[in-house]
Parts: C-alpha cells; structure tokens; sequence
C-alpha cells in the first residue's frame, strides 16, 4: 500500500538512522521530516501536523520520547505513535503504551517490517476517522452492565468510571466484546486489531491484553471478563447485548 501524500515525522538523534528511515519512507511513497530532539520534534508536529510519527525514546535535551508522547497527547493530537527504541524490556514497552504510543518497534529491525507496522497504523487511523464520519449508532454492554462501549461517540466506561482507552485499546476490547463468549486466537487478535501484516506476536498482544485489563477490570490480576486461553488466545466471558444508541 503507497500512501502518497501520508506526513510521516522521523524522531531520532542518530543520523545514520535518519537517513535510513528517510530513504525507505521516501521509497514507499510518504513525505518525510525529520527532528534531531525532543522539542523540534513538538515545532514539528506543530507546523506539519504529521499522519504518523516515528519516535526513539532516548534523546539527547530536556525532553525524551516518552515526555514527546504525552505531550502530544496532552494537545489533544492523534497521530499513531511507533515508537523505535533499543530498549526492550517489557516494562519499558508498557510505559510507552500507557502513555499513548500505539506501537513499538526494539532496534535493530528491518525495513520491511518498519513499512509494515506503519501501513497498519495509517489503515487503522483511517479505519477510525471513517467510523467517526459514519457515525456508528453501536452500543456495546456486557450483560452486568459493567462494560459500556459507545463506539460512534468512542467512550467506554467500567462501572461508573469513564476510561480513556488508545486506539488500539479500544479496538482490542471492540473485536473481543463483539465476539463475546468466542475464543480468539492469538493470530485472529493481531489481524483483526493490527492488520494482515500482524500475526506472530503473542508476545506483544499479552501487553496490550495486561494494559486493557488494568482498565477496565476491577481486579486485574483475577479478570472477569477478558479471559486467557493459554496457548490459544482470549475471550470475553459473558453475553454482550449490541443495540442502537
């Protein structure tokens, strides 16, 4: 998929890796800028307002890729966040999350599965700004009333309490309260939330799933609703009423 035309704004101190991603996104057809630290890159996103950012997280200045992401959030922009880092411990990777990035690539990788991770974040950027458009009248609401999910107006509540979810979160509970009662594998999650590209990560979707749970479950450790089939994938347990606002 060539998206010509897509902003993409490359976050990174390391020219050599500059220039790679440079040339590969140029080559898939996107328009490229480039910053070298923490505040050009909010000039940046300011002044091109970019499709799809690709952030490294350690950054020479006052201001590291995780303080970038929360900013940006914090401005109330929704560009899909990969974030690029030679850290890959997995508390790093959920912290970043957490705070708003959409997907995290550990260094080295390959271009080829860069160009894939970012046409799966611009599908799923475009797949919401279409729901948005259509204005989808779905109610999602397990049979306690205990998870809400209003998807045209995208707001989820857990009992009382709204909960602000990423887009990816959100898609994730989406695909698994539609399909409640229905285990899903592993490879069906990724494709179905991530894309085509997607489909061995297990490990990867367990950090969305612990995320997601954190939010929405009232004892996270014991969940009563997105439940682990090990070795297969997840359910949601209980029935799901889907009704028109």
């Amino acid at each position: 998929m060539r998206a010509k035309g897509k902003r993409i704004l490359v976050v990174d101190d390391e020219e050599p890796i500059q220039r790679v991603l440079r040339k590969n996104l140029l080559a898939g057809g996107y328009d490229v800028f480039v910053a070298g630290d923490g505040r050009e890159a909010l000039e940046m996103v300011k002044l091109h307002q970019p499709d799809l950012i690709l952030l490294d997280l350690c950054m020479p200045g006052e201001l590291d890729g995780l303080d970038v992401c929360v900013e940006v959030r914090h401005r109330g922009q929704k560009p899909p966040i990969i974030v690029l880092s030679a850290m890959s411990e997995e508390r790093q990777k959920v912290r970043a999350l957490d705070l708003g990035a959409d997907d995290y690539l550990t260094k080295p990788f390959g271009s080829e599965e860069l160009m894939a991770r970012v046409r799966a974040c611009l599908r799923r950027s475009q797949s919401d700004e279409g729901e948005k458009t259509q204005q989808v009248p779905e109610l999602l609401i397990s049979e306690d009333g205990y998870l809400y999910m209003d998807l045209a107006r995208r707001l989820v509540k857990a009992g009382n309490n709204e909960v602000r979810l990423t887009p990816t979160e959100f898609e994730l509970l989406k695909q698994l309260m539609l399909c409640a009662g229905k285990v899903l594998t592993h490879r069906a999650l990724l494709r179905a939330v991530w894309g085509p590209e997607y489909g061995e990560e297990a490990d990867y979707l367990r950090v969305y799933v612990r995320q997601l749970r954190l939010k929405v479950e009232a004892k996270p450790s014991h969940p009563r609703y997105i439940i682990t089939e090990p070795g297969i994938g997840y359910v949601f347990r209980g029935q799901v009423e889907v009704r028109n606002a």
